[in-house]
């Protein structure tokens, strides 16, 4: 998953007010208490963030795609 892809998906799957806010403010262990947006700014693979930040808010795996029905993003690296 590219940086590009991760804020379209967090656009799509929280609508982008809402999204960007998360992104910002939501601090999630998983990533070291850190926010999305640090954890990308620290250099995180997009798609570990996005699956973080997916299982802290309990997002279903049919949902978390967003419009695109191709759209998959590898699962978190390990």
């Amino acid at each position: 998953m590219r940086l590009r892809e991760f804020w379209e998906l967090i656009d799509e799957v929280f609508g982008p007010g809402y999204g960007r806010a998360l992104a910002r403010e939501q601090v999630l262990a998983a990533l070291g208490d850190r926010t999305p947006a640090e954890a990308l700014d620290a250099g995180l693979q997009p798609r570990d963030v996005w699956h973080a930040l997916c299982d802290a808010l309990d997002v279903p795996d049919a949902d978390r795609w967003g419009t695109s029905r191709g759209r998959k993003a590898p699962p978190p690296s390990r």
